[in-house]
């Protein structure tokens, strides 16, 4: 048994300890905002903070993690509060968003790191791919969060964050059997 903290919650992974740490978290955790892009490293879609330091969890073994502290996008922010993902949100630097927890995660470590970057700091601390390619919006966002961390600005833009798929199908008429006020009926 692999013992580690995930998401501020001891974890015991009875699996092999040499399988990637990437698929303990999506197969065994269901932490599927984790991706699994090349599956070598490259692409960074997989990345989540290991004792605070941003690293791709298809390169790390659950051997390699015993003992330490993970932190995937789920725990960044359980509410999306994080001024990362608020910025991401509010500077639309997000297209297809299968890369973006990778993205956040990084950007989180570098401004955790240095709370002021600049451009060349931002794109060398963030290698992601992003086959989108939402280079110079992330650029903004990251400045932008890293304003708000500083509380220099705040974001009113980006939506509210917290709200349950299953409360928003809920608004919808027509989902599970609601009517429609201005029709009378479903």
């Amino acid at each position: 048994m692999t013992a580690m903290t995930v998401n501020q919650q001891p974890v015991n992974f009875d699996m092999d300890p040499a399988t990637p740490l990437l698929f303990a978290l999506r197969e065994a955790a269901n932490l599927t905002g984790t991706k699994y892009g090349c599956g070598v490293g490259d692409c960074h879609a997989c990345t989540v903070l290991v004792d605070g330091e941003a690293l791709r969890s298809c390169l790390i073994t659950l051997a390699e993690a015993e003992g330490r502290f993970i932190t995937t996008i789920e725990g960044l922010s359980r509410d999306r509060a994080h001024p990362v993902q608020q910025a991401l949100v509010a500077e639309q630097a997000i297209q297809c968003g299968f890369c973006t927890p990778g993205i956040a995660i990084a950007a989180a470590s570098l401004l955790r790191s240095n709370p002021d970057p600049t451009e060349d700091q931002i794109r060398a601390a963030i290698p992601n791919l992003c086959r989108c390619g939402v280079y110079p919006r992330l650029v903004r966002a990251v400045q932008r969060a890293a304003r708000v961390g500083q509380r220099r600005e705040t974001i009113s833009a980006a939506p509210a964050p917290g709200i349950d798929p299953a409360d928003a199908a809920l608004a919808v008429p027509g989902m599970r059997g609601e009517t429609d006020p201005e029709s009378g009926g479903e």
